[in-house]
């Protein structure tokens, strides 16, 4: 625990941001296991809305498997093709260092979710409207969100004084992957899980439009 704790910090903290070479198997085997851990225990924390009796107790344990999951699927489609992006641009030599910095950023964004898991507890406490909660969330993944890119463009600042073409692929990034994890989020909700509703892993209509979604869902939360 000590070891993942000081590997947090060194994520956190973008170190070996600068180091050319290329990432090998021990840190990103480092990088999933702080993923999974940090992104379970908010998991964990978020499918708590409701209280966790009867039924309700395996949502938190729905929500500790999917938060993480949700975060490799996301990176797993994106990767391909950012990889093909970096290929026509020439600058395929450097994605060794790319991939690094991609990987540390997932770990970093978890870590952050986890460390916002105790405002998420209190909320719950403090409200018990559904559409709230599933808008705090939101809120919270979105905080977490913009503090990676922070640390995503510590790790291209080398990058970009080394070829400019990667200020714009950074910018592909974040598009790339916003529109894949919206999606992938849309189809492995519920995450928080309505406490009215009857627990499960998947909704029966998970696939369809998540943008249209998600702005009704956020309507709903400002009382429209």
């Amino acid at each position: 625990m000590t070891a993942m704790l000081r590997h947090a910090e060194e994520v956190l903290r973008g170190g070996r941001a600068a180091a050319p070479a290329a990432p090998g198997r021990r840190d990103v085997l480092r990088h999933v296991a702080l993923l999974v851990l940090s992104g379970a225990f908010y998991g964990a924390v978020m499918g708590c809305f409701g209280g966790v009796g009867g039924t309700r107790a395996l949502q938190p344990i729905y929500s500790g498997i999917k938060v993480p999951l949700l975060l490799l699927v996301t990176f797993a489609l994106s990767l391909p093709s950012f990889f093909v992006l970096n290929t026509l641009l020439g600058v395929r030599d450097d994605f060794p260092h790319v991939l690094r910095g991609l990987a540390a950023t997932q770990a970093a964004l978890t870590v952050v979710l986890a460390s916002m898991a105790p405002l998420t507890a209190f909320w719950y406490a403090s409200s018990a409207d559904y559409h709230q909660a599933l808008a705090f969330n939101a809120l919270v993944f979105g905080t977490a969100s913009v503090s990676a890119q922070f640390l995503l463009r510590r790790w291209y600042r080398p990058l970009v004084l080394r070829n400019p073409r990667h200020r714009m692929l950074l910018r592909s990034w974040l598009v790339i992957y916003a529109f894949v994890g919206i999606q992938t989020g849309w189809v492995l909700r519920p995450f928080v899980g309505h406490p009215d509703g009857p627990t499960r892993f998947f909704r029966p209509d998970a696939w369809g439009n998540a943008y249209v979604n998600v702005a009704e869902t956020l309507w709903k939360a400002v009382g429209g």
